[in-house]
Formats: structure tokens, sequence, C-alpha cells
């Protein structure tokens, strides 16, 4: 079990980094501030360096180790980061709130380039998040790009590690006796899959769900014959909740390749089961079903995704969901869709005030962009109607 519990702290890592790439994907606006400093940290290819050892004398350190007399026995370290925290918070009356906002995340952004260097990946994921906020608060390009593309850069190497450990872990318990229908095999099977399915490998990505799916599948029906005391409670609720996952997964990349009517078979699959495993009301319930309502929407099915994802908002009101503002966000765009813009722009400013008062950056900027989509096709009806008069006289 505890190399399981390690397998779901990895691909946590790995969805919380993905997340952070398709943050980079998104239009930016422009700005007409300088940003040399973080032009400034650009480096060369070659600033990874494998071993997580400390590096002495590492030719990307931007600050010499050379000791001065006056000075034995004092990390030349700690002297940088002293002058660093004196020249940019030493003088804070004299600094205006932009400057600085831009100071902190160029420390930020060094912590996370100097953690990437010596092969920290976690920690460095941890400060490049953080700067994700300030970059877009200050609305320059130079920074946001910058950021994120030192977010692609941590991705991608990460999936590569992620890579190699799945492989090795599973040929280690596949030659140890680990029967292939293990949960734990697939479970690590599942997070090969969705890498590759990442990589655009979509070969091997459409193999490994399919061996997901149909080995579990196989498996609860082989279960069904086990006599009760036989089998705990416990483990045939995991195995079903792993074909529910493995299901969720299979339908995002359909989804991702706009193979639609496969996604809603899948999602319509996993929804069933984590309903009968963890209840109608279960966080992970609602995703599905708003999930599930926008494929629906996708494939112009907007009543049918509609009565989905209103069901998601009631369940989610009632059960004080911790995400009602992406909920009620989805609702709006699908209400938009169907030419509801009253009604659409009501949900969006309250999942709007939702994700201001839960501090959630993404959600905000996500909303907004709706709320702007919103505005272009109300003006485009506006636009259109004095056209069919003229038409109809």
């Amino acid at each position: 079990m505890a190399l399981r519990s390690c397998c779901r702290q990895l691909a946590a890592q790995v969805a919380r980094l993905k997340h952070s790439v398709n943050d980079c994907t998104r239009n930016i606006c422009g700005s007409s501030l300088s940003f040399a400093r973080i032009k400034s940290l650009h480096a060369p290819a070659g600033v990874f360096v494998r071993s997580s050892r400390w590096r002495r004398r590492s030719r990307h350190l931007c600050v010499s180790e050379k000791r001065h007399s006056g000075t034995a026995g004092v990390s030349s370290w700690t002297l940088a980061w002293g002058v660093m925290a004196f020249s940019l918070f030493g003088s804070s009356d004299e600094r205006t709130e932009e400057q600085k906002l831009e100071d902190e995340l160029i420390l930020l952004l060094k912590k996370a380039k100097y953690s990437m260097m010596i092969g920290e990946l976690d920690a460095a994921s941890g400060f490049l998040h953080k700067t994700v906020r300030p970059a877009h608060q200050m609305h320059n390009n130079d920074a946001i790009i910058y950021t994120h593309s030192l977010h692609v850069t941590l991705f991608v190497v990460f999936l590569l590690q992620a890579e190699k450990l799945f492989k090795a872990a599973m040929s280690f318990m596949l030659s140890g006796g680990t029967p292939q229908d293990d949960n734990a095999v697939i479970e690590m099977s599942l997070k090969l899959a969705s890498i590759y399915a990442t990589q655009n490998k979509n070969k091997l990505a459409e193999h490994g769900f399919q061996f997901c799916t149909e080995s579990l599948e196989a498996k609860i029906e082989k279960q069904k014959e086990f006599p009760p005391e036989s089998l705990s409670d416990e483990e045939r609720k995991d195995t079903k909740l792993l074909l529910g996952l493995s299901l969720d997964a299979r339908a995002r990349y359909l989804a991702a390749n706009h193979r639609f009517t496969g996604a809603c078979r899948d999602y319509q699959q996993a929804l069933q089961i984590c309903q009968e495993e963890q209840g109608e009301s279960h966080p992970q319930s609602l995703v599905l079903m708003s999930d599930l309502a926008t494929v629906l929407d996708l494939q112009g099915k907007h009543d049918e995704a509609l009565a989905h994802v209103k069901k998601a908002v009631e369940l989610g009101q009632a059960a004080g969901h911790p995400d009602q503002h992406e909920l009620l966000g989805n609702m709006a765009g699908i209400l938009m869709h169907k030419g509801e813009f009253e009604e659409s722009g009501t949900l969006y400013q309250k999942a709007l005030a939702l994700a201001h008062a839960a501090g959630d950056g993404e959600a905000i900027e996500q909303l907004q962009e709706g709320l702007k989509e919103l505005a272009s096709r109300r003006d485009g009806q506006t636009d259109s109607k004095p056209k069919e008069q003229e038409l109809k006289e």
C-alpha cells in the first residue's frame, strides 16, 4: 500500500503541473511596462542538473562562492540573500506598490529557477505557482510568458521522470510475481497512459486506457463469483472506483481529441460508479456531472447539458461544495450557448463574486473571459436585429 500511496502523490504532482501548463495557453493582454529584469533571467539550454546534490562549482549560479577575508565562515549565499533582502525591502517607503510587486515576483522566479537547477522540482513548482497571480496582476507580457515557460519546462522534465519511475516500479512488481490485474499495477498503467496522452503518443495512450478499463471490468465480473467473506468491502470498492477513475481519464482524453460520443459514454459510466460508491452529492460526482454537461454542450445538446449542470449546482449548493463558483460558471456558459443571455450574465456575476471570495485567480480569469464572450454575443445580436428588420421591410 505504501507504493500505491507514493503513486498517488506523484500523480497529484503531475496533475498540478499539468494544470499550471494549461494556464500558459491562454491569450495574454498587452502591457506597456518594460520588464528588462525578467528578460535577464532567461538562460541558455542546459539549465537543469540531473542530480539533486549541491553543485559547488555550477556555472549556472549567478552568485560567486568566493569568501571575503572579513567574512570567514559565513556562507556567500547567506550574504547574497541578505544583500538582496536589503535591496528589495530596505527602502520600502520610497518604492511604489508596483515596484514592490515586481521585486517579489523576481525573487520568486529566482528561487524557482535555482530549485530547478539543483533538481528540487517540487519546491520549484511551489514557487512558480506563487508567481502566477502577481504576474497577472501586473498585466505584463514578459513576466507572464517567462513564468509560464518555466512551468512548461518543469512539466516536461517532471513527466519524463514520472514515466521512468512508473515503468521501473511496474517492472519490479511484475517480476516479483504481482499479477497484471493487481490494482496497484493498473493504477500505475493508468498514470502512464495519462502521461502518453499528454505527450501526444496516442497509440500508447489508447492502449493503456483500454488495458486498464478491460482489466478492471473483467476483475469486477470475476469478483462477483467469490464468496462474500473472501473479499473485503474496501477491496471491492477500491476496484470499482479505480474503474471509474480510468473511465474519467479516458473521457478527458477523448474530449480533448474532439471524440465527444466516446467521451460522453465514459463520463456517464464514471458518474454512475461514483454515485453508487460515494453518493450523489460527493464532490467528484458533482465534477463528473459538470464535465458530462460540458461535453454534451459541445455536441450542441444544450438542454440535456443544462439539466446535468443544474442538478450539479443544486446538489453542490446543498452540500456546501467548495468550488461552487466553477459549477455556476459552467452553467452560465451553457445558458449563454442557449441564447439565454440575461440569466447567463446573472450567474456569471454570482460565480465571479464567489471566485473572488475563494481567492481562485484562475477561475476569476476564466469567468471574466466568459463575461467578455457574453458581451460580444449580446452586441452581435443587437447588430443583427436592424438588418433583420430591413430584410422584412
